[in-house]
């Protein structure tokens, strides 16, 4: 009995130790740049009037050389401490003021939860298999009853939040969360990454196999609510996402995926694709990009992502490549080269092969981040495999941002674009149509 009494007691302790609720982010009130080795430090380019910081004297403009004791200088530490502030945390900054050094410290408040007239928001948890404990939001139309159709929505690889808190800097894509979550007449769920928003761990060590154990975790969730019609369960895939959604689609049995700006070709096509077009969009004749191409961009991504290294182990080989990459020793756009290795193996094709569900693709025609062949391709791919329910929709003037522009040059450029309220409408219509509420 004393030995059951142990055992119960230690359930008890673990139980409660993941059951409770996740500390809430705290919100630092500025914005800034990214440090690097080359420059380090974090320049302010806006700061929130009402923050804490304001009210310690922070300014547009100031260097910030340390965080805490810690030297900024790498862009996806950076970005994670960012992440890693909490609610009532004690911070102090050492600035650089023009020729004055001064420190600044505040305590911490925590970021406005998101909000709705009209729409429920709740925030839950998940438990991956890796021992995270991951924040997820959903959002669910106030009032209604019974069994809901769902819409689980995946998002790109950047270490960026789909949260949409009150005062985020607004851009195409959480104009398009927010149009999602209160306008679909469903219930939506997202999940934050590790190490984003409230979530565990840190976004700059996640590989893929980590975040598709969080995406799991939270359709297994969402598939167990006993308002949810899992009958009427949609995936979204945005960027990444569009081709991670007909693999977990198949995993979950959904009944429609909507893949937007997506790929298709292996990842290390896809660096060579990109690359081809941010050379001519820098003024490289057609024989310069080729030449690059080949003595510079193949090497370099092939010892990468194919040989499975560091861009510092390819480097350390072959040191002529330093001069054309951008990317960290160890990291590509805030994410670890594992990540890469995992993409890189992935079989896209083949997922979309086994898929019977309706699918809906939307393409921008001034998206430069992804290449136009890989749409059509897809729809060969469901094709060839007697898929009858498909459409691929271009969309005029559409970057890979939710944004309209004149030509891809000017994306590329970053303008500001604008907004078209059909962007988000487009992927609402598509979804109510699944689950025949329209």
């Amino acid at each position: 009995m004393k030995k059951f009494s142990i055992v119960l007691s230690m359930l008890m302790i673990t139980y409660h130790s993941y059951s409770q609720e996740l500390a809430r982010r705290a919100n630092l009130g500025f914005r800034s740049s990214s440090p690097s080795i080359e420059s380090p430090g974090a320049i302010v380019r806006e700061v929130v009037g009402t923050s804490a910081f304001a009210k310690a004297g922070l300014k547009i403009g100031d260097r910030i050389v340390k965080y805490n004791g810690e030297l900024l200088n790498d862009a996806d530490r950076w970005s994670d401490m960012r992440y890693q502030a909490r609610k009532g945390d004690q911070v102090e900054l050492l600035i650089k003021r023009k020729d004055r050094i001064l420190t600044l410290s505040a305590k911490l408040e925590e970021t406005p939860r998101e909000n709705y007239q009209h729409v429920d928001v709740l925030y839950g948890s998940v438990l991956s298999d890796y021992g995270q404990r991951l924040r997820t939001i959903v959002t669910k139309p106030k009032g209604q009853k019974g069994k809901l159709p769902a819409l689980f929505v995946l998002q790109g690889l950047s270490c960026s939040s789909i949260e949409v808190f009150p005062g985020r800097f607004e851009t195409g894509w959480t104009q398009f969360l927010r149009d999602i979550a209160s306008k679909t007449n469903m219930i939506v769920m997202r999940v934050e990454k590790p190490g984003v928003g409230d979530s565990e761990g840190a976004c700059s060590q996640t590989d893929l196999r980590m975040e598709m154990a969080g995406y799991r975790a939270a359709l297994q969730k969402l598939k167990s609510r006993e308002d949810v019609d899992t009958t009427k369960l949609i995936v979204y895939g945005s960027s990444m996402g569009s081709a991670l959604a007909p693999i977990l689609a198949n995993e979950f049995n959904a009944v429609g995926i909507i893949s937007d700006g997506t790929f298709v070709k292996t990842w290390f096509e896809h660096m060579l694709e990109i690359e081809r077009r941010i050379l001519a969009f820098k003024g490289n004749s057609p024989t310069e990009v080729n030449t690059k191409i080949n003595e510079a961009y193949i090497p370099l991504y092939y010892g990468m992502l194919v040989e499975k290294k560091s861009y510092e182990q390819v480097i350390n080989e072959k040191p002529h490549l330093k001069e054309f990459n951008y990317h960290g020793a160890k990291h590509m756009y805030g994410r670890p080269v594992e990540y890469y290795h995992q993409v890189q193996d992935l079989n896209i094709a083949g997922a979309w092969a086994e898929v019977k569900v309706p699918v809906r693709i939307m393409r921008g025609t001034n998206d430069w981040i992804m290449s136009d062949e890989d749409n059509d391709m897809i729809i060969e791919i469901l094709e060839d495999a007697g898929h009858t329910d498909h459409q691929l929709y271009r969309y005029e003037g559409l970057d890979h941002w939710n944004r309209i522009h004149d030509s891809a040059i000017s994306s590329f450029q970053g303008n500001p674009g604008k907004w078209e309220d059909e962007i988000s409408g487009i992927v609402i219509d598509w979804s109510q149509e699944m689950v025949g509420i329209r």
